[in-house]
């Protein structure tokens, strides 16, 4: 990916107005609105982790909190494998979320080099590239 620091700054930007936007939502009593609200704040938090182990300081963090819980061997080897992927193969993620803002002002169109279509089948959806 091309400019990932700026795509990674543009990504903040973006999860900080997603979340003030869904704090900024006063739901009253529907439960849709909670839970709507609910889970875009959710997803904002998860998106940050990723976002903080693409970084690198996640993977420490991780590893770290899985020796100190005393995890089983295998679950720990697995969170060890997963903290160690280097950044090259980990930055795809943060392209692949910066293609949700593709119709922001802001985005720049270097940052999608494949473009990812759904593609209605019969048993379900498909992705494609074109």
């Amino acid at each position: 990916m091309r400019n990932f620091d700026g795509a990674m700054q543009f990504l903040k930007a973006r999860l900080r107005e997603d979340e003030k936007a869904a704090r900024a939502v006063k739901p009253g009593k529907s439960q849709d609105l909670k839970t709507l609200q609910a889970r875009v704040l959710a997803d904002v938090e998860a998106k940050r982790q990723l976002v903080a182990w693409v970084e690198g300081n996640f993977g420490t963090a991780l590893k770290a909190e899985a020796d100190a819980r005393s995890l089983p061997v295998l679950k720990k080897g697995a969170v060890h494998l997963i903290a160690a992927v280097p950044e090259f193969l980990r930055s795809p993620v943060i392209e692949r979320l910066v293609w949700a803002y593709a119709d922001h002002p802001d985005y720049d169109p270097e940052w999608g080099l494949i473009e990812y279509v759904h593609e209605n089948e019969r048993g379900g959806d498909k992705l494609s590239t074109r």
